[in-house]
């Protein structure tokens, strides 16, 4: 069942994309399993294993922390209201750092992840239009042949 009273739906999944230097490094699955008070628990997916996350969420800045045995993510979320397909697509992007149990430990870069629900009810955001990355990681999720 989805929580409404917060912005972070869930349980959720989202497509997640992460780059160094404009380079792709790992794209996966975030799950996003609870949201209780600030704390968030879920997992990321890249390899096909999913590791356990662990984080923050403020619900006033919309900011999300967490942290993975490999890398601490932050990221703020943006929502996009396609009032004539009815979808609310959230989107969170920020930066990453890897950790020391990472290959490349203390590399940095930024990473995008997506999610979307029905729209119900009027649109509440309807600005710029989504990053591009946005439908990158809805075809994570997805893949190309998606219905509404």
């Amino acid at each position: 069942m989805q929580n409404v009273s917060v912005s972070l739906p869930f349980p959720s999944r989202w497509g997640l994309s992460t780059e160094i230097a404009g380079r792709p490094i790992l794209r996966g699955v975030l799950t996003i399993n609870s949201v209780s008070g600030n704390t968030v628990i879920g997992t990321a997916n890249f390899r096909g294993e999913p590791v356990p996350i662990n984080g923050y969420w403020d619900e006033h800045a919309k900011q999300l922390r967490f942290e993975s045995p490999y890398a601490s993510f932050s990221g703020k979320l943006d929502i996009f209201d396609d009032a004539t397909i009815k979808v609310r697509h959230l989107i969170i992007n920020g930066r990453f750092v890897l950790k020391s149990t990472s290959l490349q430990a203390g590399d940095s870069g930024t990473w995008i992840a997506t999610t979307d629900r029905a729209l119900i009810g009027p649109p509440i955001s309807t600005g710029a239009l989504p990053p591009v990355g946005a439908f990158l990681t809805s075809d994570l999720l997805y893949g190309s042949q998606r219905a509404f």
